[in-house]
């Protein structure tokens, strides 16, 4: 399932535990399955209680929101990234390159449509290794015309390599850190 095929909000597992979390004290057979997930849209960590016999592989899409369009998902909590499991960790990265190659346009447009934040800073130098003069050279390429995807960007603006890495690894820091002053990708609870 992709974002544009539904308006239902959708995660990306992070990591499935069968048998919920080791550190719960009830009976095994009481413990209902757990799951971390990654929402598509902003990048929002979550906690799921799946149904008692629902299964789910890493990288599986669930639907979380509205709930009655939800399948074997009983509960989502909003969760820090140091309330991940070790593997969620892991796969964090992983998850979100898979969400920006599945909707590259959403983050082509990114180029296309950032805008300044302040007076001295445009949302394109919170992009690691984007400073003034390579932000320059995006700004006056894309007035020439739109960029149609990340090869594209790659070859009309000289010194920017790996665009679409670049913004996975801002996404990553969004996600990861509590105290950053902007956001653009990862919503907060």
């Amino acid at each position: 399932m992709t974002e544009s095929e539904s308006d239902s909000e959708v995660a990306v597992v992070l990591d499935f535990l069968p048998h919920g979390r080791a550190e719960d004290e009830r009976p095994q057979y009481q413990k209902p399955p757990l799951g971390y997930a990654l929402t598509v849209s902003e990048f929002e960590l979550l906690e799921l209680t799946f149904d008692a016999d629902a299964s789910a592989g890493i990288g599986d899409r669930v639907v979380v929101n509205p709930p009655s369009e939800r399948d074997d998902v009983e509960e989502v909590h909003h969760i820090e990234y140091e309330d991940l499991s070790g593997n969620a960790q892991s796969e964090l990265e992983h998850a979100v390159k898979d969400v920006v190659d599945s909707n590259q346009q959403r983050f082509v447009d990114f180029y296309n449509d950032a805008q300044p934040i302040t007076l001295r800073l445009h949302q394109l130098n919170l992009l690691p290794g984007i400073g003034k003069k390579l932000r320059n050279n995006i700004l006056e390429q894309r007035k020439r015309q739109p960029f149609d995807s990340f090869d594209d960007l790659e070859e009309r603006v000289a010194g920017l390599h790996d665009p679409e890495g670049v913004l996975v690894e801002r996404i990553i820091e969004e996600v990861r850190e509590d105290d950053l002053k902007y956001r653009t990708f990862a919503r907060r609870e």
